[in-house]
């Protein structure tokens, strides 16, 4: 069972799994910038300067409207942070599908509410962003974000310097890794602001197939990984 659950972890790292949940990532910010009056839902930088400007201008609601998202989020990462610590050994489903499956959830629900309710929208929206950034952390190896790109892009231009400086290949492939995952977040923004722009608030999902797929992709991983084992008895 060790073995097992070591080669699921390792498909939840893999640049493939990585690339569906940055585009998805992406998407989720476009998405609720272009059709839920420019919140972000990954991007909280953005929304407590948003809030603070609104706040300090006397302007309540629109700064609640940055505020909530804020709160859930951090109420998302508390939340994944307790699904890994009551599930991280549970054998029938790994604890990450689980989170990615109530995100689907949560972001389809989403695609229902009418923009009335853009707040209570862009407050679910980034608590399961949350989930997602909390349980996926690492692309081969390397720590990095899902759902958002300074982190990433500090990674990535440290690591090609580091290359230019030593000429390791390993810093040289370690640069790829993070600027092939803001490429993929960049290519979820561009699609998810364009598609939510002309069709609405139904398009997130959109990020749900994406998620899907990444669901789907650690299944198949844990497939090959139980074929194998019998081949081997």
């Amino acid at each position: 069972m060790k073995d097992h659950n070591q080669h699921e972890i390792q498909m939840s790292e893999a640049f493939l799994n990585s690339a569906f949940l940055a585009l998805s990532g992406g998407f989720q910010d476009a998405y609720t910038y272009n059709a839920r009056n420019e919140v972000f839902c990954n991007a909280q930088t953005g929304n407590v300067v948003l809030m603070s400007q609104h706040f300090m201008a006397g302007e309540l609601t629109a700064g609640l409207g940055y505020f909530f998202p804020i709160i859930f989020f951090a109420l998302g990462v508390w939340v994944a942070e307790k699904i890994q610590a009551n599930y991280k050994y549970a054998q029938k489903l790994h604890w990450r599908q689980g989170v990615l499956l109530a995100e689907i959830l949560i972001l389809f629900t989403v695609g229902f509410l009418p923009t009335e309710y853009n707040m209570l929208a862009n407050a679910m929206a980034s608590f399961a962003c949350a989930m997602q950034v909390q349980s996926f952390r690492k692309v081969n190896g390397y720590s990095y974000a899902s759902t958002m790109c300074i982190g990433n892009l500090r990674s990535g231009t440290a690591a090609l310097s580091v290359y230019f400086r030593e000429k390791k290949s390993k810093q040289l492939k370690q640069a790829m890794y993070y600027f092939g995952i803001i490429l993929m977040f960049a290519l979820g923004a561009g699609i998810g602001g364009n598609l939510s722009i002309r069709y609405g608030i139904r398009m997130i999902w959109v990020s749900c197939g994406f998620l899907m797929i990444s669901f789907l992709l650690m299944f198949i991983e844990k497939y090959k990984h139980f074929h194998e084992e019998h081949e081997i008895k």
